[in-house]
């Protein structure tokens, strides 16, 4: 079970340094594109902001999202409000989760996120951290992937793996870290290994499908692998 504890400091310290970048922006900086086609740096922080609500219906037993729509529709709504809007919602979303996590509850239990997935309630706040500093990353306003933690790097490397572990449209795949010791493995049982190896922040791109998806990565024994959509 996760250190949950150690994952909202975490957390915290990763809104933190959000909220620090997104107060530097303006108006005009928030309709600008981010680095996720189709969105603005608008809809990713109101995606952050309803991500938040979101996570605490999940600790809370309500429904993740009223419906995949819904979402769509609320972070549309949402993507075109003033910087202050937009950092007042971002705070005080963030509030109302560290309220849904402070409250007292069975940590073991498993709770139902999206689409049927399921996990563990430990892991809630290491997923609200993905969210926050991988779309700090997303805003495409100078925070980048080799920015991000090195814990956090090798354990959204290793969420990731687990991730595509087992596809049949993913071969055998061992990930190598050219920057720091870390290996993983991930892919299914059928077609030839593939050794790909790069610095962590490139496997992370890779894996997550950000940046240039690969084109820093050397791949071994074979061309390197085009993974299925997240």
């Amino acid at each position: 079970m996760s250190d949950h504890a150690h994952d909202l400091r975490a957390l915290r310290e990763a809104t933190d340094r959000l909220l620090t970048a997104v107060a530097k922006l303006d108006d005009a900086a928030l309709a600008e594109e981010s680095h996720l086609p189709g969105w603005t740096r608008g809809h990713v922080l109101a995606h952050l902001s309803r991500n938040a609500d979101a996570l605490v219906n999940v600790l809370e037993g309500r429904p993740m999202y009223e419906s995949a729509e819904a979402r769509d529709a609320d972070i549309e709504r949402d993507s075109a409000r003033p910087l202050d809007e937009q950092l007042a919602d971002l705070r005080n979303s963030a509030a109302r989760f560290t309220a849904a996590t402070d409250a007292d509850q069975d940590w073991s239990r498993t709770v139902e996120l999206r689409n049927g997935v399921t996990d563990l309630a430990s892991n809630v706040p290491f997923r609200r951290w993905v969210e926050v500093d991988l779309h700090h990353v997303d805003l495409n306003a100078g925070y980048g992937l080799a920015d991000l933690p090195a814990e956090f790097t090798d354990r959204e490397i290793a969420f990731l793996a687990d991730r595509w572990s087992g596809r049949a449209d993913v071969p055998p795949v061992t990930l190598t870290a050219t920057d720091r010791d870390g290996t993983w493995r991930t892919g299914g049982t059928e077609g030839s290994p593939v050794t790909v190896s790069g610095p962590a922040a490139d496997l992370l791109a890779w894996l997550a499908g950000r940046g240039d998806k690969g084109a820093a990565l050397t791949a071994t024994d074979g061309a390197l692998p085009t993974l299925p959509p997240l």
